[in-house]
């Protein structure tokens, strides 16, 4: 063949480097893959090594992804301000011992600090919770790994959450079990670790954790299970206290008693884990026996007394500016008050045996306008010891006790009395005013040296009685002796003398009028009480108090000083004390001879017997009560005429023998005292009763104990001169009397025109 046929037999030379072993393939066997052509290594490895690269950088790409997540999730969640649940608090009311008097919220919770509760009730805690809290971060991702895997596998559900994440759901988010308030949670928590202390941390954990008997916090349990304060629990309390964390219901003994075995090994366990930490030696372990709780008890409301006891509170904290009433609603205070519960429950027995015990609506429809109120105090100290405020809080919402709108009637005469010995007056002949010293006691007359309008008042039942001492005037509550006096005194001093013995400057209708005698002033049954235990302490005045310790989360909050004033001489206060003996002994307050030792008193009827008070004092105790009429439904204030069966109620009848009663009973035990009187110079000796004249009806008033006045007040007085020359718009009150006289002493000043006053 030639050369350009292209084809050849000759074989071809091979290129340099190639081996001539080329062989035909055998087109009868399959193509050989690439890895299995001959001289090529197999390709397996690589394949593995390509699996691997990818797992790891998809492991890479995740731990970048949950890295990005963290750091955002860091970021953007932020420690959010205290859900309103965690940190509402109710204000705790004590009594002067210590024991509970009410709550006024619904949540019961009582934040403490940490000091406050003991070093081992805090070691169970953490026996009970996270051993490791004080060494372990805030959050601990292998428990809560170890928990998830727990509840998915059936081994129950676990949280795997350290003290501090359950604090953080406690006191910043909730209960909800979602994914969202777990994420949150844990980045919180990571948070606050940082941010706070450990014990900032078990502090906020004990005061937010839920221990049942809707009891908040470890304060508000220790008073729910065993009645006492946190300080006082002892270390088998305390285990007891957290092993109910767990599952406060189910571990209650007492109100599940067939889960006591599993709440006694709970408790076990707890002082085992401390005993393992080195918190709990094992010899006080073997002698340690399980604390059985006190019965669960429903929660104090503010039924009954106690609505207007925390009221009466209140409104002493917040109208002296110890704390506002803002602050106040915030709760979280522990109030100890003044008041005394053996006192308490005898002011309120003897009420229901003398009043509330023999109302019938039925028989006498006046008996639904009855409302009684009364107040207690301590002449040495101004505490006020007993209070009642009406039949049921719930029932009826005002607290008769502090109310200012009804008459205080002739209870307030021996104010009008004191003024006139502190400043030395004299009547309109010159002649001093002492307990024997006469007035015209005749009904109507018009009263002298008043530049006023005529002032002319009605004795009750319009009695003339002629001539009478002051000390029988005072027995027999005579009007037309007393408007005159007031007019001898000066009304201004008057009123002056009955703030510095401790009604308030803003009473109602305290006004400086001749009518100011006869009790048209509206002061409460706790200010009346406070101003006779100024006349039992001798003179010497200071400011009522009803609270007598006062804490926020275990911080001490300033109370006012109780310093105690001489606000009239001794002899004035002593004088007008041993008339008012004899009211008691002879007079219209007989009655409250039931107490059963030495007492002085004065009776009080509103104008048209709308009320009746008996105002009262031994040495040592102070009452005042009162009945009202209201009608329960308008609201309006009601005579009495007809209520528990009488023609008429006065402060001789049931206000006295509430007073009897309850004096008696409030110092049983105590040896009866005799008043230590340093009396005015002519004094020394109380003038005898003369027999009781006849009133012009021609009726006698038996033995003076109706006890009935009417109370007149002055109308027309607005902008009319004085006799001590000052014009209502402008009387000015001196709280401490310093002495001077009024119109009726030695040293009078002008008398003013003479302008028209007349007693309504």
């Amino acid at each position: 063949m030639s050369p350009s046929s292209g084809t050849s037999d000759t074989p071809r030379p091979s290129r340099p480097g190639r081996e001539a072993h080329w062989e035909p393939r055998d087109p009868t066997l399959p193509t050989p893959r690439p890895d299995e052509r001959p001289g090529r290594r197999p390709r397996r490895r690589g394949g593995v090594r390509r699996v691997l690269r990818t797992l790891f950088g998809l492991l890479l790409l995740g731990t970048l992804l949950l890295a990005g997540a963290f750091v955002a999730g860091y970021l953007l969640v932020e420690i959010p301000p205290a859900n309103a649940a965690a940190v509402a608090q109710s204000n705790v009311y004590l009594y002067r011992d210590g024991s509970p008097l009410a709550r006024d919220g619904e949540v019961n919770r009582e934040n403490v600090r940490l000091d406050q509760v003991p070093l081992t009730v805090r070691q169970a805690v953490l026996a009970a919770e996270d051993r490791d809290f004080h060494t372990s971060r805030a959050v601990d991702p292998k428990a809560m790994l170890r928990a998830a895997w727990n509840t998915v596998t059936g081994k129950g559900r676990q949280s795997g959450s350290t003290i501090t994440q359950q604090y953080v759901k406690n006191y910043y988010l909730g209960q909800e079990q979602t994914l969202t308030r777990k994420a949150k949670e844990f980045f919180i928590s990571i948070k606050l670790g940082r941010e706070k202390s450990k014990d900032e941390i078990l502090e906020g954990y004990l005061n937010t954790s839920y221990f049942g008997r809707n009891a908040y916090g470890v304060q508000a349990a220790a008073r729910a299970y065993y009645g006492k304060d946190v300080e006082r629990l002892d270390t088998a309390e305390g285990a007891y206290l957290a092993s109910l964390l767990k599952a406060p219901s189910a571990y209650d003994v007492t109100t599940h008693p067939e889960n006591r075995a599993t709440a006694v090994a709970r408790w076990h366990y707890v002082l085992d884990g401390m005993v393992g930490e080195g918190w709990l030696d094992p010899a006080t372990r073997a002698a340690a026996r399980f604390p059985a709780p006190q019965t669960a008890r429903p929660a104090t409301a503010l039924s009954g007394q106690r609505g207007y006891l925390v009221q009466a509170v209140e409104e002493y904290l917040t109208d002296h500016g110890i704390v506002d009433e803002k602050t106040l609603a915030g709760g979280g205070f522990r109030i100890t008050t003044t008041l005394e519960p053996a006192k308490q429950d005898a002011l309120v027995q003897a009420v229901e045996d003398q009043v509330v015990s023999r109302l019938d609506p039925a028989r006498a429809p006046a008996d639904r306008y009855v409302r009684v109120g009364a107040a207690a105090v301590d002449p040495a100290t101004g505490r006020v010891l007993a209070l009642y405020g009406g039949i049921d809080y719930t029932q009826q919402y005002v607290n008769n006790a502090t109310r200012r709108d009804y008459q205080v009637g002739s209870t307030f005469k021996p104010f009008v009395f004191t003024a006139a010995i502190q400043s030395g007056a004299q009547t309109q002949q010159g002649l001093p005013i002492t307990p024997y010293t006469l007035y015209d006691g005749t009904n109507r007359r018009p009263v002298e040296g008043w530049n006023g309008t005529l002032y002319d008042p009605a004795n009750e039942d319009d009695a003339s009685y002629g001539e009478i001492a002051v000390g029988a005037a005072t027995d027999l509550s005579v009007n037309a002796v007393y408007a005159q006096m007031a007019v001898d005194v000066g009304p201004a001093h008057v009123r002056r003398t009955a703030i510095a013995l401790g009604l308030p400057r803003s009473t109602p209708d305290l006004t400086a009028s001749p009518s100011i005698a006869l009790g048209p002033a509206t002061a409460s049954v706790l200010d009346m009480a406070a101003a006779y235990a100024t006349l039992a302490a001798h003179g010497r005045h200071g400011t009522y108090t009803l609270v007598s310790d006062l804490t926020r989360g275990g911080r001490e909050v300033a109370l006012p000083g109780g310093t105690a004033r001489q606000a009239v001489s001794r002899e004035a206060a002593d004088t007008t004390t041993s008339i008012l003996r004899s009211v008691i002994e002879t007079g219209t307050g007989t009655a409250a001879q039931a107490a059963g030792r030495p007492a002085a008193g004065k009776t009080g009827t509103a104008e048209d017997d709308k009320a009746a008070w008996f105002a009262g004092y031994t040495p040592e105790l102070a009452t005042v009560v009162a009945l009202m009429g209201q009608d329960p439904e308008s609201g309006h204030q009601e005579p009495l005429y007809g209520a528990l069966g009488m023609p008429r109620v006065n402060g001789g009848g049931p206000p006295a023998a509430i007073w009897g009663q309850f004096t008696r009973n409030a110092l049983a035990g105590t040896a009866p005292r005799d008043f230590d009187l340093r009396l005015m110079p002519g004094a020394e000796e109380r003038p005898a009763v003369p027999p009781l004249p006849d009133a012009t009806d021609g009726t006698d008033r038996a033995d003076g104990t109706d006890g009935t006045e009417r109370t007149e007040k002055t109308e027309g007085t607005e902008g009319t001169d004085r006799t001590d020359g000052t014009d209502k718009a402008n009387v000015t009150d001196e709280v401490y009397v310093t002495g001077e006289a009024g119109p009726g002493a030695a040293s009078r000043s002008p008398r003013p025109p003479r302008t028209d006053v007349r007693g309504q």
